[in-house]
């Protein structure tokens, strides 16, 4: 088996005039989604990102964020096993972020020998 990585991009981002129910319903969604790929012997690790950011193009180039481009906004990620790309692809299927007009970009982890 190998591992991908989930990068949750875009949809509606949760902020603090979101109100407490739509909260409440999007998290718990999300919870029992993960539920489900843990139980399946998928999930390895999720967690969400901080909304602060910087991006480091170059020694001197420093940008701070929010950015303009809400669908470029990666606001968490996930790492799971699966057997090949396909597989991962598929366990992606189900995100809820596709309920917000997200999107999940999935990519293998290529172990490097440091």
């Amino acid at each position: 088996m190998s591992e991908f990585l989930f990068l949750f991009k875009g949809g509606r981002p949760l902020t603090p005039e979101t109100p407490p129910e739509t909260v409440k319903k999007q998290m718990e969604r999300w919870n029992k989604w993960g539920a489900q790929l843990r139980d399946r012997g998928y999930l390895m690790a999720t967690d969400r990102l901080a909304s602060a950011r910087k991006i480091v193009s170059s020694k001197t180039m420093v940008t701070d964020g929010p950015y303009a481009e809400g669908k470029e906004i990666v606001g968490g990620y996930m790492i799971i096993k699966a057997n090949d790309l396909n597989e991962a692809t598929e366990v992606s299927k189900d995100c809820p972020i596709f309920e917000y007009d997200g999107s999940v970009e999935v990519r293998e982890i290529v172990k490097m020998e440091m």
